[in-house]
């Protein structure tokens, strides 16, 4: 036990060390970090919100196991923290290469640390901090390539190439759990307690309520994609409760599907937001979205977990996967709609390029985070990096001084 902790002390600080040197450099070569976080005094607000959402929300939630309650907060407050310096270095050269010059951006970085965030929820408790770093570092640099293929030969706004984010983030994660060995069977340690369900719920929580400023923090106009997000958000809720009442045996909620089920409605308008025009549509697509979630979580953890070697701690997959999807599928069909409408359905050669625009995004996107996904998780398990035994997962003491008067929850 000694050496593997001496081990970690030998290799992770120096990581950091080496990580935070080069940020310092190349900030005092030259930053291009300038533009919206400082603009109008206006827009902090937003930024706060978003600051919030992904280090508060997403750190409480991903509190859902009874002894990982320490690293699933820790960690996730050093990724963000780190990976948003490297999200801007990789945005100053890819996108600057790119498109000449486009400036970067505090706000975009912080929201595609969201996809990171996501990722880690799949790993929960499996990848040790020099794993998570490194996955944090080429996921953010894949997230960029993939956001520069639908910027330059798709046509895709870039702003709506951000809202890929959850599509990408919960399918890579998927991905790269595949190549993690599953943990022994029958392991208390990955089972959940009441204490950790509700931190995991308050985060959750957390996430709804400053979700309508992530998907309008880049928008011109800040009206429809707030008032779209918190009706589907709040439809979203209500019928949580309800199907988590219909669908349990004993016609009580279940506070683990609440968790995933709330933020459903939240995901799923995020390609959408800007462009509904009418609420209602908001509205049925988060009750779609709280369906898709509910019902999925049932056929995929019984039938396709097992057969596709899917080790989803945390339940991305149902929680931002599936709704991601159907968002897609959502923002299609709209964009379909509201350009037939314009037309009067005698364009059908544009509105068919517009739903291959949309279509071909799609389907680059979860390709190419399936993909990379697979491949990255084949690297992170190479001895350099230090794999965690498997009876060491889902454990703090591993990583962290604890007093077991005081976890496990």
């Amino acid at each position: 036990m000694a050496s593997r902790y001496l081990s970690f002390r030998c290799s992770l600080p120096w990581l950091l060390l080496l990580l935070q040197t080069l940020l310092l450099l190349r900030s005092f070569l030259g930053f291009l970090g300038v533009g919206d976080t400082y603009s109008p005094s206006s827009f902090y607000p937003e930024f706060q919100d978003v600051s919030h959402m992904v280090i508060f929300g997403f750190g409480f939630f991903l509190m859902v196991l009874r002894r990982y309650g320490f690293s699933s907060t820790g960690f996730n407050f050093l990724l963000v923290v780190l990976g948003v310096q490297c999200s801007v270095l990789v945005e100053d050269f890819l996108f600057s290469f790119c498109f000449s010059f486009l400036p970067c951006s505090l706000a975009k970085a912080v929201v595609s640390m969201a996809a990171v965030v996501i990722s880690t929820g799949a790993v929960l408790g499996k990848a040790n901090p020099m794993q998570l770093i490194v996955m944090t570092l080429v996921e953010l640099i894949i997230f960029y390539v993939s956001r520069c293929i639908n910027r330059k030969f798709l046509q895709v706004p870039e702003k709506l190439t951000l809202m890929h984010v959850h599509l990408f983030g919960a399918y890579f994660g998927l991905a790269l759990t595949s190549r993690f060995p599953g943990p022994p069977p029958g392991l208390d340690k990955s089972r959940s307690t009441p204490k950790s369900d509700l931190f995991s719920v308050l985060g959750t929580v957390f996430v709804w309520v400053f979700w309508p400023s992530f998907n309008s923090i880049l928008a011109d106009s800040k009206r429809e994609p707030v008032l779209n997000t918190y009706l589907a958000l709040a439809v979203s809720a209500v019928a949580a409760f309800m199907l988590s009442a219909l669908t349990s045996k004993d016609g009580k909620f279940r506070m683990a599907q609440l968790r995933s089920a709330l933020l459903a409605g939240g995901v799923t308008v995020s390609h959408t937001a800007q462009r509904i025009q009418h609420p209602w549509i908001a509205m049925i697509l988060g009750l779609l979205g709280t369906a898709i979630n509910i019902l999925g979580s049932h056929c995929l953890q019984r039938c396709f977990n097992r057969a596709l070697k899917l080790q989803d701690t945390s339940g991305i997959h149902f929680t931002f996967g599936l709704p991601a999807v159907l968002g897609a599928v959502a923002a299609i069909v709209v964009r379909a709609v509201k350009c037939g409408i314009e037309t009067q359905w005698n364009d059908l050669s544009r509105l068919g390029y517009l739903i291959f625009i949309d279509v071909g995004a799609f389907c680059q996107t979860i390709t190419t985070a399936l993909i990379t996904g697979l491949i990255t998780g084949l690297i992170l398990n190479i001895k350099l990096l230090k794999a965690v035994h498997v009876s060491k997962y889902f454990d703090d003491q591993f990583y962290w001084e604890v007093s077991f008067k005081i976890i496990p929850f």
